[in-house]
């Protein structure tokens, strides 16, 4: 992890990864961001853009991309503008000598003239230097209310991924994925229960997953109905 992003207390989810993210209506996304993490990625588009509501995943993609650079021994570092604008625009400074950057929540920034002039010039170096930028955002680059108008020229030339909401049988083959890969058995029955039952959002029905992973390790119980509705008192 890059030295200043330890300092920021920002820490990359271990779950994180490409090998837990079902995809869905989201694949060519998928297949992109994996490639610009890849020690030859010279040869594809160094500005890649994330956009979708919450809960689609972008941020699970952008720190996916992170861990996967760093995993083959390269420099990558991951800012949630939700989470660290509060320390300023010098967080941009001189992260063109990471290998990837990968910045969400840019629609944070947007309207603050300081924010936009840094992000421009981070962009410049970024080029200038052949490293890669993956954004996420909640809204398309043109949706964006950015005043600056280079910056503005500067996400018009990324390219663009849309990502869209699960539907309810992805959202199944997703839960079954997380919770196979935890070394649980989640069946067809008990995962609709879960879809059915609780809120919907891949988040929260991962947050609860998370919870009967402990209860069962903990009571050596099977994810079933009755198992489900004690844990998470339904």
């Amino acid at each position: 992890m890059n030295p200043s992003q330890l300092s920021l207390g920002i820490r990359l989810r271990d779950d994180a990864t490409f090998a837990n993210y079902y995809p869905g209506a989201n694949a060519v996304a998928l297949g992109y961001v994996e490639r610009i993490s890849e020690a030859d990625a010279n040869w594809v588009e160094s500005l890649v853009y994330l956009w979708g509501a919450p809960g689609v995943g972008r941020s699970h993609l952008l720190q996916a991309a992170c861990i996967r650079v760093q995993e083959r021994g390269a420099r990558a570092i991951f800012l949630p503008l939700a989470e660290v604008a509060k320390y300023g625009p010098q967080l941009l400074d001189n992260l063109e000598y990471c290998d990837l950057v990968c910045i969400d929540d840019i629609q944070v920034i947007a309207g603050h003239p300081a924010w936009e002039e840094g992000l421009f010039h981070l962009f410049n170096r970024i080029r200038d230097s052949g490293k890669n930028l993956l954004l996420g955002a909640n809204a398309a680059p043109r949706e964006l209310p950015v005043k600056l108008a280079d910056l503005k020229s500067r996400l018009s030339l990324a390219l663009v991924f849309q990502l869209h909401d699960l539907s309810d049988e992805d959202k199944l083959r997703a839960l079954q994925l997380r919770a196979s890969r935890r070394g649980l058995q989640l069946s067809e029955e008990a995962g609709r229960y879960l879809l059915t039952r609780g809120e919907r959002s891949m988040s929260q029905l991962f947050a609860h997953l998370e919870c009967l992973d402990q209860a069962s390790l903990q009571a050596q119980r099977k994810l079933t109905i009755p198992f489900i509705k004690a844990t998470l008192n339904w």
